[in-house]
């Protein structure tokens, strides 16, 4: 079955853009590649009951199994050891990356308190999108009681795109709030 904001993106959002920008074919406009969802642990990622109960909460949030990352380094400052477990990770593609943008834009970011909109300056060169999530319990799948301790999660959005725009643009019509710029 097709994710309802794919059939959205298909039918609508990309025939839009294609009339917005001008582009010769569909395959020229923005489109979203992978969402990226990372945790980091720190000092915590040594625990094996802390680094389970935040394997469950990631796998819940986004579908899929994370993979534990490593440090690459030694830090004394940091207290990092290198090969030590530092976070975890999921890689979303094809239709769950899809129910993922759906579940964030209409359900967890409305749940975020004094939420303003997202920040417009999360955008790299290339037209990839960053943002962080200082609590990872706004999402309804984690289980409020069981969780420990509140995290932050970074989720990064790859866009293939031509211009900074057009990727803000795509995101703009997948109703991502952002921020009204203010004029002085």
């Amino acid at each position: 079955m097709i994710p309802r904001l794919k059939q959205a993106i298909i039918k609508e959002i990309e025939p839009n853009l294609k009339e917005k920008f001008g582009y010769k074919n569909l395959y020229m406009g923005p489109r979203i590649q992978k969402i990226v969802l990372n945790m980091g642990l720190g000092l915590d990622g040594n625990d094996q009951k802390i680094l389970k109960s935040c394997e469950n909460d990631i796998a819940s949030i986004s579908g899929q199994k994370p993979v534990v990352t490593k440090f690459r380094k030694s830090i004394a400052n940091f207290k990092t050891r290198k090969g030590t477990n530092s976070g975890l990770k999921v890689t979303l593609r094809k239709n769950k990356m899809y129910e993922f943008i759906d579940r964030l834009t209409n359900i967890a970011l409305p749940r975020i308190k004094d939420f303003r909109g997202l920040n417009r300056s999360g955008f790299d060169k290339f037209g990839n999108y960053t943002f962080g999530v200082k609590e990872h319990i706004i999402f309804p799948e984690v289980n409020f009681d069981k969780v420990d301790k509140i995290r932050g999660l970074d989720i990064t959005i790859v866009i293939k795109s031509q211009k900074v725009e057009h990727s803000f643009e795509l995101l703009k019509s997948l109703n991502f709030p952002f921020k009204e710029e203010r004029s002085n």
